[in-house]
């Protein structure tokens, strides 16, 4: 039983979203161009259910490019209306079109001269007769099948909220990169915004040795900086390899006499590099491909600055 009135809550829902795709027309356009050509900011009110998906759609529209708030419509009338700028643009949510609180703001907002776009269940009512803009957000029922718990006209509002949002994003030409600049504590902004020198172990982290080092020094060096590994270099400080655990074992398996060996007889040559330039992503990406737990860090000129460890990603958090 329960899984049927699950169905079909989602089926009426489903059914209500898609009528709305006939409602979008040059009213909506007109709406667009208003919001994207606002010098203010989208103020979007609504009280009970709609004021919760009035918070999400602005908080939608303030994390792609369009500077946004909500402002409860009680407490607006007790003050926070002194919030409101006649460059804002108010967007309210009303299924009703009725609703007590949001229908004393309208003398005020018509007051103070900021647009009004309504997004209401009834085009003759109160709030859709006082608006510049109105959106048809009706439904035939509520999913609830007493046919009063806001169900099936707030996930309406929602899309159409969401529409307007993404309508908005496009015209603004928002993307990846300005996405990432509002969430740069997420997953997103790190691998857009965090770079190879943002996380690399700089050279006096890691160590750098000449080609004709005895690999007892190499080791050491190693040690004594608790590195993974050495970048190697030429007379001219260029990169030539890097040494890592991984040849020392090799080399221990031929049973090479490493205790004469130099670090330019058994190091990896012309191993993959990067430039400090590069995001952070790519070099994780490099790394998983080649299989490998550290990248050199090299100038333009091929002289190593750093090196990333896979390790060093992982504390960063890009993945």
């Amino acid at each position: 039983m329960s899984m049927e009135i699950a169905k079909k809550v989602l089926i009426n829902e489903s059914r209500a979203v898609k009528k709305l795709v006939d409602r979008i027309d040059g009213n909506f356009s007109k709406i667009i161009n208003l919001l994207a050509k606002s010098n203010g900011r989208i103020i979007i009110t609504g009280m009970g259910k709609p004021g919760f998906i009035a918070q999400k759609v602005s908080a939608t529209m303030s994390s792609t490019g369009t500077p946004s708030l909500y402002l409860h419509p009680a407490e607006a009338l007790h003050g926070d209306l002194g919030r409101v700028t006649s460059e804002d643009v108010i967007i309210a949510f009303s299924n009703s079109g009725e609703t007590e609180e949001v229908i004393k703001l309208l003398p005020i907002i018509k007051k103070i001269g900021a647009k009004l776009i309504a997004v209401a269940g009834n085009k003759k009512s109160t709030l859709a007769r006082n608006s510049d803009f109105v959106i048809d957000s009706s439904v035939d029922k509520e999913a609830c099948p007493m046919g009063l718990a806001p169900t099936t006209s707030t996930t309406a509002m929602l899309a159409i909220g969401d529409a307007i949002a993404v309508a908005l994003l496009d015209k603004k030409k928002f993307r990846a990169k300005d996405f990432a600049l509002y969430h740069p504590g997420g997953a997103l902004g790190k691998r857009l915004l965090l770079r190879v020198e943002d996380i690399m172990r700089t050279k006096n982290q890691t160590p750098i040795v000449r080609e004709n080092a005895k690999l007892k020094e190499v080791l050491l060096k190693i040690t004594k900086l608790r590195a993974g590994s050495a970048s190697v270099v030429d007379g001219k400080g260029k990169l030539v390899g890097i040494f890592t655990d991984g040849d020392l074992r090799r080399h221990f398996e031929e049973e090479k006499d490493l205790h004469k060996c130099k670090v330019g007889d058994v190091m990896t040559k012309s191993p993959t590099t990067i430039t400090q330039d590069r995001l952070a992503a790519e070099a994780f990406e490099i790394l998983r491909d080649k299989k490998i737990d550290e990248i050199p860090v090299v100038d333009k000129e091929g002289k190593p600055v750093g090196i990333l460890d896979v390790q060093d990603i992982l504390k960063a958090g890009l993945v």
